[in-house]
């Protein structure tokens, strides 16, 4: 009873990444005191069973027996759950009790013969086995041996070894096959730099006066700094023209000037639409230039994938039945109040779906034709979940490498709906947790209680969310969301500018930047932060490093929380043992934040050594991967960490012989 991972009662699959060890588990019992055994089995996307991981007890969760799986390939996986009447663990436990109280001796003897006599002759035992069982019954039977000796003999480790391998299955039950979809493994771990092509290699006219448009060309300039600083992932806002009916002026204005540029997301003008690059930014060739040279460098491109048109997009002349009409005549534009977005108009799906899907899956695979693998989604939860249901499986029917990022800041079970019908990566609350108690609680739900159905990315900032923590809080403030982001979640992103600590609001009280990109060409002096060390990206550079270092940090599902006697100050770790590791070697991060940006922090911490696979008295050693230093460390610590020096440790454990 009670199967995890289930999505949608099976209807959907299990979200796994290729190595990615997660648990499988069930509530398994019988009737009686018999003992039972479990077994989790995997199918792979080829249709062969692979061997079979034994369950055991969870701690602390009566009857629930769980399994650490994993899979090696990429597709579509399916798992059962294989119980049954364990008759060795039954005599095993029964005879350790008589036999040694001088009940029934040799009637508990006889048949526990019996049984290794069904292991010798059942089991696909390989030579070595069948003499520990041939040797086993030897000295059961040898009634000349002590009664001791006869029980050690069936108890011994080597033949338990055997049981284990080769258990006697009476009374078998099966429950499944239960879905599970094993994606890349960037579906999981990836770090994501977003940058507005048109800003990139932007300069002042000295003639004019005027700015002058960055290219997809001058962009490409800017990858190495990107992948300098270990991202693999570049995410490029849509890069379609720009409408002029009702264009956005600085700063959300309704008054532009013929100099504005408009925001990126009003899609569509006479220069064509979805399909097409604004040709200020150059042409497909360009963009064919752009991707070829991000690959060339590690770079994933990925592209916005906005289902919505401004009001002179090709569309609204030639499908205007895909949009809505109000009672006075008009198309309705895009409203999220008090928020208006005059120079947009949302689709309406219920006109016209049939024409609607399939325009969509045009679009998505034309840009596949031309290098993009992943996709950012805007606003899908404005969007029908049948339709994201439908496109998202056709795409992965034929391209299941091609990933999907939704950008849904809304309600929870929205948000899990859509990692549930297929999306691959979600955005999440993170930006707005910002207190001890409620990332704990964030980090707990997100690495337990939804990562079979949704997988997070935690972006620091977005061209639409700069949080108050980081308008007033410095640049320790910016140290401290990077770190809880890089090492929080195996994937994460951060927005152009978050590196020279950009962080003026356009008023009091809200989070819309000043001057902001998205509705006007911002030229950043990138060389001079560097000249000058007026920049985060060499912090950037060493989370992303340790990220890539350390295989712990790059899954979702090994979150464990412990405490500090500071409220201010949040301790966690991710661990991944030998058997899961890809490079075969245990590997424990902990990491202690600061969340107090103003002032410095001295505190102790205590860790759950025994849920980090350490007992209550090792001592070990830790290396701080942003500072280089070494310390001594147990069960409990006593750490100092000034916003303004450096506000969190990184600590990898190094364990003493």
């Amino acid at each position: 009873m009670d199967v995890a991972p289930l999505v949608n009662r099976g209807q959907n699959p299990a979200k796994a990444s290729v190595g990615e060890p997660f648990d499988v588990s069930a509530l398994v019992f019988r009737e009686g005191h018999d003992q039972l055994g479990a077994e989790v089995v995997l199918t792979d996307p080829d249709g062969v069973r692979r061997p079979p991981v034994r369950m055991g007890d969870v701690p602390d969760q009566l009857l629930r027996l769980s399994a650490s799986v994993l899979a090696d390939a990429e597709g579509a996986w399916t798992y059962e759950i294989q119980s049954w009447s364990d008759v060795i663990g039954t005599w095993l436990h029964d005879a350790g009790i008589k036999i040694r109280a001088g009940v029934d001796v040799e009637l508990m003897f006889a048949e526990g013969v019996l049984l290794l006599e069904r292991v010798a002759s059942e089991g696909d035992l390989d030579r070595g086995q069948r003499a520990i069982v041939k040797d086993a019954i030897k000295a059961v039977k040898d009634t000349d041996r002590p009664v001791g000796a006869r029980l050690a003999a069936a108890e011994s480790d080597a033949l338990t070894q055997v049981f284990a391998e080769h258990p006697l299955r009476d009374l078998l039950t099966v429950e499944g096959p239960f879905p599970f979809f094993v994606d890349r493994q960037r579906a999981l771990f990836s770090s994501w730099y977003e940058f507005f092509p048109r800003s990139e290699g932007a300069h002042v006219d000295e003639t004019t006066g005027k700015v002058v448009s960055g290219t997809l060309r001058t962009a490409a300039e800017r990858l190495p700094a990107v992948a300098a600083m270990g991202f693999d992932v570049i995410y490029l806002p849509p890069i379609h023209p720009i409408g002029e009916i009702n264009r956005k002026g600085a700063n959300n204005t309704l008054t532009p000037t013929p100099d504005d540029v408009g925001s990126p997301w009003a899609i569509g003008s006479r220069y064509g639409g979805h399909d097409t690059v604004h040709p200020d930014l150059g042409t497909i060739e360009d963009f064919d230039f752009f991707v070829a040279e991000a690959r060339r460098l590690g770079l994933e491109v990925a592209l916005d994938f906005a289902l919505q048109a401004a009001p002179d997009h090709p569309w609204a002349t030639e499908h205007p039945e895909w949009f809505t009409t109000r009672a006075d005549g008009t198309i309705a534009y895009a409203e999220n109040p008090p928020k208006k977005y005059q120079d947009i108009y949302p689709i309406n799906f219920d006109n016209d779906p049939e024409g609607i899907y399939a325009e969509s899956e045009r679009l998505v695979r034309h840009w596949m034709s031309h290098g993009v693998r992943i996709f950012r989604v805007d606003n899908p939860h404005t969007k029908p979940l049948e339709f994201w249901e439908w496109l998202l499986g056709r795409i992965r029917a034929t391209d299941p490498d091609v990933l999907f990022l939704a950008e849904a800041f809304t309600l929870p079970p929205r948000m899990r709906a859509h990692g549930a019908i297929g999306f691959h990566q979600s955005y999440t609350h993170f930006t707005w947790r910002t207190g001890r108690w409620e990332l704990e609680q964030y980090l707990e739900e997100m690495s337990h209680e939804t990562a079979h159905l949704m997988r997070p990315n935690f972006f620091v900032n977005t061209p639409d969310i700069l949080h108050a923590f980081l308008q007033h809080g410095g640049p320790p403030a910016f140290k401290i969301r990077a770190v809880l982001a890089a090492t929080g979640s195996p994937s994460w992103g951060v927005y152009a500018g978050y590196e020279l600590y950009e962080h003026l609001a356009v008023k009091p009280g809200s989070e819309e930047y000043l001057d902001s990109e998205k509705y006007q060409i911002r030229i950043r002096d990138w060389e001079k932060a560097d000249a000058t060390g007026e920049t985060l990206a060499p912090y950037l550079r060493r989370l992303n490093e340790a990220r890539r270092d350390h295989p712990a940090l790059q899954l979702l599902r090994n979150v464990t929380i412990h405490s500090s006697d500071d409220d201010a100050v949040l301790v966690f770790s991710k661990h991944v043992d030998a058997a899961h590791s890809p490079d075969g070697k245990d590997d424990l991060v902990i990491v202690v934040v600061n969340l107090d940006p103003f002032a410095p922090r001295t505190t102790t911490v205590h860790l759950n050594m025994p849920a980090i696979g350490l007992d209550w008295e090792d001592s070990y050693t830790v290396h701080d991967e942003i500072t280089g230093q070494d310390w001594q460390w147990g069960a409990h610590n006593y750490v100092h960490l000034d916003p303004h020096h450096e506000p969190a440790h990184v600590l990898t454990v190094r364990r003493n012989a």
